[in-house]
């Protein structure tokens, strides 16, 4: 099966130009991998400049093909800058992922006095993509081709408690998106989200107990990403972030009373400090029955 794949995305994507942000770890970093061994020339963002490198000398040594762009999509100068830079390498974008982003696991009667959470995330999440693809749209708009990727998460689908911050930034991106497809559907551009369960990178890794609850694995999320730039869909998301979609749309009670009990049953981050990680059977249970869910 995975043969299959890395076959034809080699027939799809070979020598195109693919900006993948968040490159240095996690989803954006074996992504970039799986799209450099197919062929495309893949341009790395992220903030440090040493780990870029570096991983671009990996894809080199591999026989791929990349470059490196160091910038933080917290500072929209900073996007402008290295859009520009960019379209001046290599002149247009073929695709488009939206990758980099933070997560805070704080419940709202945590963050009465951390509003800076909730601007920090929504910078980095949504105003840092909106920009990014407001500079690298007019391109695309001009060749009538193009494709953009948001990496969003299944808790926008279940409405995941404790990431109320984190949720709302990815919301706001799929908003915008949802938009944005209508206008730029005669101009040939897919607009595609995917709504990602938990996956194991760093991002996560702060946050112990999900040692021992389902995850992704980053070679399984970019799978999804190799999906959906074969397919163009307008999402993609997991059996249960389809089903936690319709619970809302259909049931919105039971879908809080069933997230009311997840948020019941895992510590937050500040309780879990100096205490066993480890969960009980009924959190063992609860989470395997809702694999991929934040809690």
């Amino acid at each position: 099966m995975k043969a299959r794949l890395q076959k034809q995305l080699k027939k799809s994507i070979q020598g195109k130009i693919i900006l993948i942000t968040g490159a240095s770890s996690g989803i954006g970093l074996t992504t970039a991998h799986k799209l450099a061994d197919a062929g495309a020339h893949v341009l790395l963002l992220a903030r440090t400049k040493e780990t870029l490198d570096a991983v671009k000398a990996d894809i080199e040594a591999r026989g791929g093909m990349a470059s490196a762009y160091a910038c933080d999509l917290n500072n929209l100068e900073e996007i402008d800058a290295v859009s520009a830079q960019i379209l001046a390498d290599v002149e247009h974008i073929d695709i488009l992922i939206n990758n980099a982003g933070r997560s805070i696991r704080r419940a709202v009667h945590e963050s009465f006095d951390r509003f800076h959470d909730f601007e920090r995330t929504m910078q980095l999440n949504y105003f840092g993509s909106v920009r990014l693809i407001m500079n690298l749209l007019p391109k695309m708009m001009m060749r009538h081709e193009g494709h953009i990727i948001n990496i969003s998460s299944i808790g926008v689908l279940a409405n995941a408690t404790r990431f109320s911050a984190y949720v709302a930034s990815k919301a706001a991106l799929d908003a915008f998106s949802r938009c944005l497809s209508a206008e730029v559907h005669s101009h040939n551009i897919a607009i595609t989200s995917i709504y990602m369960p938990l996956v194991r990178t760093p991002m996560i890794a702060p946050t112990k107990i999900y040692n021992y609850v389902p995850t992704l694995s980053p070679e399984q999320a970019a799978d999804l990403v190799a999906n959906a730039i074969l397919k163009r869909p307008k999402k993609v998301a997991t059996c249960l972030g389809h089903l936690a979609s319709m619970t809302y749309a259909i049931a919105p009670d039971v879908n809080n009373k069933l997230m009311s009990i997840g948020f019941n049953l895992f510590p937050s981050s500040s309780a879990s400090v100096g205490k066993p990680q480890k969960l009980n059977w009924v959190q063992k249970a609860y989470a395997r029955i809702f694999p991929g869910e934040h809690w």
